[in-house]
Parts: C-alpha cells; structure tokens; sequence
C-alpha cells in the first residue's frame, strides 16, 4: 500500500505535465489549422483550455499534498521543490483562466492577453515539467537505494 500512496505523485505529475503538452502544442493549433474559422477553434479552444484548468488545479494540489504527506517520507530536498513548482503551476492555471482569459474572449488588447497568456500556460507546463522530472529522479534513486541494501 505505501509503494501505490508513494507513486501517486508521480502519476499526477505524469497526468498534469502532459495534458499540458497534448492540448497547447498539439490539439489546440490542430484546432486553428483544421476548423473553418479561427473565432470557431478560439472558442473550442477556451473550453478545453478551462477544463485543462481543473485538472492542473487538481493535480498540482493533489502534489501539494502527497510531497507534504509525512508517511510518504519525501525529504524536504525533494517534496518542497515539488511543493513549491506545484503551487506556482496551480497559480499560473487559475491566473489564465480567471484573469487573463477573460480579456482574450472580450478581444480586448487581444495581442498583449494572448501573449500573457501563453507565458503564462508555457511556465506553467514548464513547473509540471519539473515536478515530473524531480520525481521521476526521486524514483530512480529510491529503487537503486533499494538494490543496494542486503537482502
């Protein structure tokens, strides 16, 4: 049971980091390159970017979380990085979506909302990037820890 509760972080990381990657490099310009208009892939765009948003919130605080848990026995070297990455990535999500979000569907100095917006998804894939990659890291030393003790 502590061996599934330990490898949860690293699913939800998994889950968080490429939802990101599917939808903002590969689905959404697919959506711009394939639907008639751009106002019909914009608004197919703003959906799956909000639900997006539910998942990275979700699984960044889940992160949150599972790094902080005590009996998962993350070390401070490990769990608060991840902590903190996490965090920063769960603001980013709910900064696009509640903030910038509505000034791209208003067009409202579209080119600057748009571009705050990108940097903003484009940090916050880079903070789920780096959680994955630190636990995966965490893993590997973790089970070579594990070789090496007698048997």
């Amino acid at each position: 049971m502590q061996r599934t509760l330990r490898s949860l972080p690293l699913w939800f990381s998994a889950a968080w980091a490429m939802g990101l990657t599917s939808l903002g490099f590969f689905v959404v310009p697919m959506l711009f390159m394939h639907l008639p208009t751009p106002a019909i892939a914009g608004a197919m765009a703003g959906r799956l970017f909000s639900v997006q948003t539910t998942i990275s919130t979700v699984c960044a605080l889940a992160l949150v979380v599972l790094v902080r848990t005590p009996r998962l026995a993350f070390s401070n070297a490990t769990g608060g990085p991840i902590a903190a990455l996490a965090l920063a990535g769960a603001l980013m999500a709910l900064l696009v979506e509640f903030a910038v979000s509505p000034h791209i569907i208003a067009r409202d100095n579209l080119a600057l909302w748009h571009g705050l917006g990108t940097g903003l998804y484009f940090l916050q894939w880079l903070c789920a990037m780096l959680c994955f990659g630190k636990l995966v890291l965490a893993k590997n030393a973790s089970a070579s820890t594990s070789d090496n003790a007698p048997h």
